[in-house]
């Protein structure tokens, strides 16, 4: 029996992974952005441990959130899976002066690896949509370009990916694998999506406690595929860069 930590898990792909992994016999805490969020995640999934709050927008909450689950003891594997979509129709700012879709999708996943105690699986959520981004970290923040909400999710989505082989490479014994869980119906894909949600939740919950000790890998359906290639120095730019914005770099 493993202990899993899901971010974003208060519905959706994240709640549909805690409930494949309670339905094994592990052990599920949960994540929700607010109380009102977490009393629907306890009466959506009841065996779960325990919900961590916090929105992760926010360092400083992301830091309560890292705080609240260490608290909670260690966890065996961590899903990376919060994250906002591209609907956003202009650059939204955090409390931090950053944008929202970055602060959320990437920085928020970089903190909680930085933070939490070191589990012995990770898995980050990516998507397919990856392939339209660019890791050169050119304007991450959206200051000088003009605004293009499936482009910003697009690049997310891409750091993501950079993130997990990073973190791969510098923590060789942590399996740190990227998922595609496809085009599905959630409230951030929408009812026409066409792919299917149960295995878009499987891969991550598989690889969270069974799946196979690669490391650095972009999985659909649980499934090796090709990605987009990114090399060592914009993956450790994208670390050097995320430390920088939170004060906190990834711990040898």
């Amino acid at each position: 029996m493993s202990r899993i930590f899901i971010t974003g898990s208060s519905d959706g792909l994240g709640l549909l992974a805690g409930r494949l992994l309670v339905d094994q016999g592990h052990r599920v805490t949960l994540h929700a952005r607010t109380d009102d969020r977490a009393d629907d995640a306890r009466k959506a999934l009841p065996d779960a441990d325990a919900v961590v709050v916090g929105d992760v927008s926010s360092v400083a909450a992301t830091r309560s959130v890292a705080a609240q689950v260490n608290a909670l003891g260690r966890h065996d594997a961590v899903i990376h899976n919060v994250a906002v979509g591209y609907q956003e129709p202009r650059r939204i700012e955090t409390t931090d002066a950053l944008a929202h879709v970055f602060a959320v999708n990437v920085l928020a996943p970089y903190l909680l690896t930085a933070l939490i105690t070191r589990p012995d699986r990770l898995v980050y959520l990516s998507s397919g949509m990856h392939r339209g981004g660019r890791a050169d970290l050119v304007d991450p923040q959206w200051t000088d370009r003009h605004w293009n909400g499936s482009r910003a999710y697009s690049e997310s989505k891409l750091y993501d990916l950079m993130l997990a082989r990073a973190v791969a490479r510098h923590w060789p014994d942590v399996p740190a694998n990227a998922v595609d869980p496809g085009w599905v119906p959630t409230r951030m894909g929408g009812r026409g999506a066409p792919d299917d949600l149960a295995q878009g939740a499987e891969t991550q919950a598989w690889l969270a406690v069974a799946g196979p000790s690669v490391t650095g890998r972009y999985f659909y359906h649980r499934e090796p595929h090709s990605a987009t290639p990114t090399g060592p120095t914009d993956e450790d730019a994208l670390l050097a860069y995320c430390a920088d914005l939170t004060g906190t770099p990834l711990p040898a």
